[in-house]
């Protein structure tokens, strides 16, 4: 049977496999699985159990719609997770927390918290739950947050104040007034404390999770990541402290003004806390490092300072206490390390591909595991057996494929240092096809992270290639995964080194014959998008048939309406009242007169990572100078595009954007060819 080409109807049937948890005695995984729908434009999540020996994955949960989080219990005897759903004629209005038998059965709402259930972890005995709430600190209790949740609902006014540094994240404005705060749960009676009470601690505002926090061993303690400044801001460095929860007294384990902290994890013994460390004093690109508190001493060191890799939490420690598991990039993949403090080495557990989640149990360990040529894939590693999937949602809709071919090479960029280059061919690629095929760059954002051996759902190069294109993806200088100075090596100048490795790629690819040279385009969003913006305004005029500018940086003084507004004076090298200049000198703005290339300009009114002035402004600037432009604008999609039919109209305006600017494409149509 003749297999087709990804699009993207196929791309959104995929089902989409999350965060993953381990019984035990790690025999059973608990899954987050989500699927969706084109015709009805939504998606689903629930819970499934899979074998770690093999066998067919059965469905926990039916009856929600964005079940997540699953987190067996210490005992094995129930499998928790955060869902919105109703029951017993009460439907949630905040996320709570349920819990259901790993045997099935109907999942049972504990307790109802007006403010909601945000992120949890069980405490060792299984009785109770700690969890994240975003509270009003000066109301005490829970009748007194219902009361107050109650009357904000309530409220006829719209406006949001604040005098906050800190008060708008990526698509949401923080919770107004409130502030997220650790809780306890009794799993038998469903009642709540609030362990922060009184304390004025709280957790990280951004993206308060269950990476925050950790409970001890022995379930006497909690450890907790805090910004210790009166003015809460993204830059801020980080605190660690640890709760005892018998007297309630708060200890600061860890506070130095150089350094930020985070992602706390306790011992097997409770002894030593694990966590993640940044020299931010140094300077702010410095990377995550492993670091371990001691008890004994109530000293901490980090122990992979000579290991030019950052440490990706979550951090696991093996059973031994001797070694810890983590992800870290390497030359774009991501793979699963084990960390051994003895020696103070790190080794390769599993390869990527790009591991995006693990856990370890009993001696039993999963990942989920994705690649450029398939999606998430959960595999158990169990002692003594080969590597063993254990799920095979995709693999129907898959083998119907026809997936192009991915390659990674390397060549020469700027500095004369070697840079990575991924590419994907169409299906059925003929190199011996001369002056044949089109070239698209996909040009990633951060700009410190890099495209890796993975699946992207948002900007898919699978469907890309089934269009016909070569797509080449570069790991320009200031990506990750490659060491600290090649990550550096961008900062005050920016825009500098990844145009010319950019080039040096574009270069590279119009020597091999296969390559139309009429027909070579860039695509990128974010970071990504600024430099297909400072390309139209720097690169030799007609060497790009078009651009693709998904919610691209344009101007960086109309930057400052972004959230993370206090990190751009430390990349560009100076705030834009200090010197002007110099920003001017690294915004595509500041050189508008030279943008000639038709572009395609996308942006979401939700995007408060890069706000859609930025897109707008680009677009109304190659408008008003005569520049073939046209605006794709969501009003309901933050930086990235999320619902169905918005991805298969965001996919569809770009290539019938590339096709109309596309010289070769249309020679050919007018050739009968």
């Amino acid at each position: 049977m003749a297999k087709k080409k990804i699009d993207v109807d196929a791309l959104w049937k995929i089902e989409r496999l999350g965060s993953v948890s381990l019984s035990p005695d790690g025999a059973q995984a608990a899954l987050a699985v989500s699927r969706h729908s084109m015709h009805d434009n939504t998606s689903h999540a629930s819970i499934w159990l899979l074998s770690t020996l093999g066998g067919e994955p059965r469905a926990l949960t039916q009856c929600g719609d964005k079940d997540g989080q699953p987190a067996f219990s210490p005992r094995g005897d129930a499998v928790g997770f955060v869902a919105k759903r109703e029951q017993q004629g009460k439907k949630d209005e905040q996320p709570q927390f349920y819990v259901i038998a790993p045997d099935g059965g109907e999942a049972r709402r504990v307790g109802s918290v007006a403010t909601g259930v945000d992120a949890f972890r069980w405490f060792p005995d299984g009785k109770r739950i700690a969890f994240v709430s975003w509270v009003w600190p000066d109301a005490k209790g829970e009748a007194a947050q219902a009361k107050r949740m109650k009357a904000f609902k309530e409220r006829k006014e719209t406006g949001y104040t604040t005098g906050e540094a800190l008060y708008r994240f990526w698509d949401h404005s923080l919770p107004m007034g409130r502030v997220p705060q650790l809780h306890a749960m009794d799993i038998a009676s469903g009642r709540v404390r609030n362990l922060f009470e009184g304390s004025g601690y709280e957790l990280e505002r951004a993206e308060p999770g269950a990476d925050s926090f950790d409970i001890s061993p022995d379930g006497q303690r909690i450890a907790f990541a805090y910004d210790p400044a009166d003015e809460k801001r993204l830059d801020n460095r980080f605190a660690l402290a640890e709760l005892h929860l018998r007297s309630g007294r708060f200890d600061v384990l860890v506070h130095d003004a150089n350094w930020s902290v985070g992602a706390p994890r306790y011992s097997p013994d409770g002894e030593r806390i694990a966590f993640l460390a940044r020299h931010d004093g140094l300077k702010h690109t410095m990377p995550n490092q492993l670091a371990v508190w001691e008890r004994s001493s109530r000293r901490w060191e980090v122990e992979s300072a000579q290991w030019d890799h950052e440490v990706i939490a979550p951090l696991q420690w093996e059973a031994d206490g001797q070694g810890l598991l983590f992800t870290a990039e390497q030359k774009g993949r991501t793979h699963l390390w084990r960390f051994d403090r003895g020696d103070r080495r790190a080794e390769v557990v599993v390869e990527g591909g790009t591991v995006l989640g693990y856990d370890k149990r009993a001696g039993t360990l999963v990942t989920i595991a994705d690649a450029a040529d398939h999606p998430a894939r959960a595999t158990a590693h169990v002692p003594g057996r080969a590597p063993l999937r254990i799920e095979r949602f995709n693999d129907k809709l898959l083998a119907a494929l026809d997936l192009g071919r991915s390659e990674e090479v390397w060549f020469e960029g700027a500095r004369g240092d070697r840079v990575q280059m991924w590419l994907l061919y169409p299906p059925g690629f003929d190199a011996k096809k001369k002056r044949h095929y089109p070239l698209l760059h996909v040009i990633h954002g951060g700009p410190h992270t890099a495209f890796g051996d993975g699946w992207h759902y948002r900007w898919c190069s699978q469907v890309f290639a089934a269009q016909g294109y070569v797509v080449a993806a570069v790991n320009y200088h200031g990506s990750s995964g490659f060491g600290y100075a090649f990550l550096d090596s961008i900062t005050h100048r920016w825009g500098e080194l990844e145009l010319k490795d950019v080039e040096a790629a574009t270069d590279w690819l119009l020597k091999k014959p296969w390559l139309d040279p009429r027909r070579v385009f860039a695509a990128g969003g974010s970071y990504g998008g600024f430099m297909v913006a400072w390309m139209n305004a720097r690169a030799r005029r007609g060497r790009y048939a078009a651009y693709v500018c998904h919610a691209g940086c344009f101007d960086w003084v109309g930057m400052f309406a972004e959230d993370a507004y206090t990190w751009f004076a430390k990349e560009l090298g100076a705030a834009y009242w200090d010197d002007m200049a110099k920003v001017h000198a690294q915004s595509p703005h500041a050189f508008a007169a030279t943008m000639d290339t038709p572009t395609l300009v996308v942006h979401g009114a939700l995007d408060y990572r890069v706000p859609d002035a930025q897109g707008l402004a680009y677009y109304n600037t190659l408008k008003a100078r005569g520049v073939p432009a046209r605006l794709l604008w969501f009003p309901d999609e933050n930086h990235w595009v999320l619902k169905p039919r918005n991805s298969k109209l965001w996919y569809g305006e770009f290539f019938a954007w590339l096709e109309k600017h596309d010289p070769g494409r249309n020679a050919r149509a007018r050739s009968g060819d």
